[in-house]
């Protein structure tokens, strides 16, 4: 994936006469003369309950749960279940999860951190004896424990309602008749099938006939239909300390792996308080590190000091903004952000106003930054899925699931029907840095769900899936409504930057500023004028994120959703 991601960023950069090949001739286009962003749909709106997801089945799943009497926790793990079957490329239960919760009945915020931890066995000296001057991405090293089972079972013991076999019995009817597979992961499927085929039981599990499923072919996993029997029948110890448990630690004693039964006996989930900052009188709420919510609120804290609906959307001031904000932010994710059981990690420091007119005191309007210093205080690839989900009674659950790049590492357990992840990838191998390596302990974690409240209620419970460009994502759909006016569905289509080569708390260093991407749909006089303020703009046919959102209208007491257009999901609801 580093190669990959190098290549990237190889791509030309674009000149002047290029640039007008940007106007959008699809669903990412802005109409200037209206000054109205042109959505690729309607928005959904529904009453009762909705769902929205990358996958249209796993929405569907997710409604009839929540019509069956189901929570939205329970609706949320049922859509899980199925998108760790539809969209293996992105997440399963080999990988972490990360939620914010709004209970309807204490009239507050919970955050659980799922994440997994570094096995006992696995050092940093470990790693360079075996050849490696940082983590890799595929193979045993960058494997954690799996969180996201007992992320389920956390979520569903505090807010389910009905039966766990009931919630994953959909999941497990789809996995042994199979389903059609939908264009987007068939995409990316080949892509994965092609880098991690020869490794142990990849190919036998997801690669049927020898080659990745094509657009509505019929995919089907026994094995992962068995798993899910088991946990529905057993519960979160069958993964941890039972049978599933033992099966992981046997495969990884025979592939040269790390984990062991004791480090999943050891694995637990933490609930967090999630974290805040103001932006124009909307409380955005994020999850503390070891993830990167707090970049979002960094960035929107910065950006709180200039007017933007002044500026207008797509402007090259705006922009020129958005990604100075962007770059200052992850300048102090690289260098602060880790595991708060190992380091003390300053988030009330970083989120804080004070400190943000501090960092925005260094962006100049009329020229990009090349290097920053990190504050003064004492990621750019993978595939993730997002969901959300509001039920009748108001509660609401944003949910984000990952193996991290693409499928995980790649090794899928013995007849377990599913990937572990690569989450350790993250590690960095300098002993000195805050998110180095070391056993027992939580890497630093790209995926973040986000939460926004007024006047104490919920508002807008959504995501952006994709690496780095989550909190950045984050940040352009919030502007795109609260200082654009875009609708819930608007503001998902609309085109996005993706400012990439920031500082990474793997140890990566941001090379003169950085580049940006962007798509289709924005001005070839703003991309002029972003050239000329010093920003380099690189060619780019993706990487701008995949968004879910859910809009709660008190007036009418109406659920309204927005679903990504580049990706192969829909909203839903009744």
């Amino acid at each position: 994936m580093k190669a990959e991601f190098c290549a990237l960023l190889s791509v030309s950069v674009f000149f002047p006469i290029l640039a007008a090949a940007m106007i959008a001739d699809s669903a990412h286009a802005f109409d200037r003369p209206t000054g109205k962003m042109l959505a690729s749909r309607s928005e959904t709106i529904a009453k009762s309950g909705m769902v929205c997801a990358a996958q249209p089945l796993a929405v569907e799943i997710g409604v009839d749960i929540l019509k069956a009497g189901g929570s939205a926790v329970d609706a949320a793990i049922a859509v899980n279940a199925a998108l760790g079957l539809m969209e293996p490329v992105s997440c399963g239960v080999g990988g972490d999860l990360f939620a914010i919760v709004w209970d309807a009945k204490s009239q507050k915020l919970y955050g659980l951190n799922a994440s997994g931890r570094s096995p006992a066995l696995l050092t940093i000296d470990e790693v360079k004896k075996r050849g490696f001057a940082s983590m890799p991405y595929t193979g045993v090293l960058p494997q954690t424990v799996p969180g996201c089972v007992d992320g389920w079972f956390e979520l569903h013991k505090k807010f389910g309602k009905l039966p766990m076999k009931a919630v994953l019995a959909p999941a497990i009817k789809y996995a042994d008749e199979g389903f059609p597979v939908t264009e987007v992961i068939a995409h990316y499927w080949e892509i994965g099938g092609r880098r991690l085929k020869d490794e142990p039981n990849f190919a036998a599990t997801y690669l049927p006939g020898g080659r990745a499923p094509a657009k509505g072919e019929i995919f089907r996993n026994p094995d992962l239909a068995r798993t899910y029997r088991i946990l529905a029948e057993k519960g979160r110890d069958a993964f941890y300390r039972g049978e599933l448990a033992r099966t992981i630690d046997a495969f990884s004693r025979r592939t040269g792996g790390y984990l062991r039964l004791k480090d999943l006996e050891d694995h637990s989930s933490t609930w967090v308080e999630p974290v805040s900052a103001n932006y124009r009188g909307y409380d955005v709420w994020e999850l503390p590190p070891n993830g990167q919510g707090i970049a979002a609120l960094q960035i929107l804290n910065i950006l709180d000091g200039y007017d933007l609906a002044k500026l207008g959307f797509g402007s090259a001031e705006a922009l020129h903004l958005m990604i100075e904000a962007k770059k200052l932010a992850f300048e102090d994710a690289a260098r602060f952000y880790a595991d708060p059981d190992f380091v003390s990690v300053p988030v009330a420091r970083l989120i804080s106003k004070e400190y943000a007119a501090e960092r925005r005191a260094l962006i100049d309007p009329n020229k990009a930054l090349r290097s920053i210093p990190p504050g003064s205080i004492a990621l750019e690839t993978g595939e993730t899925t997002y969901l959300v989900v509001a039920d009748k009674d108001r509660n609401f659950v944003s949910l984000i699931q990952s193996n991290y790049a693409g499928f995980g590492s790649g090794p899928v357990p013995d007849g377990l029907g599913f990937c572990l992840q690569d989450r350790g990838a993250l590690f960095n191998l300098d002993s000195a840095h805050p998110n180095a390596l070391v056993p027992h302990k939580r890497p630093f974690h790209t995926i973040i769900p986000a939460m926004v409240t007024r006047d104490g209620r919920p508002v807008f419970a959504f995501g952006v899936m994709g690496g780095s460009m989550q909190p950045q994502g984050h940040v352009q759909v919030l502007c795109d409504i609260i200082d654009f006016g875009m609708n819930v569905q608007e503001a998902g289509d609309a085109p996005r930057f993706n400012h990439m080569g920031s500082s990474e708390p793997t140890g990566e260093i941001m090379r003169d500023g950085g580049e940006v991407a962007l798509e289709e749909g924005i001005a070839p006089e703003a991309i002029r004028a972003l050239m000329e303020k010093g920003h380099r703009i690189v060619k780019d046919a993706g990487g701008f994120g995949g968004y879910q959102g859910i809009w709660w209208d008190w007036k009418s007491d109406v659920l309204v959703g927005g679903s990504e257009s580049r990706k192969d999901g829909c909203a839903a609801g009744y």
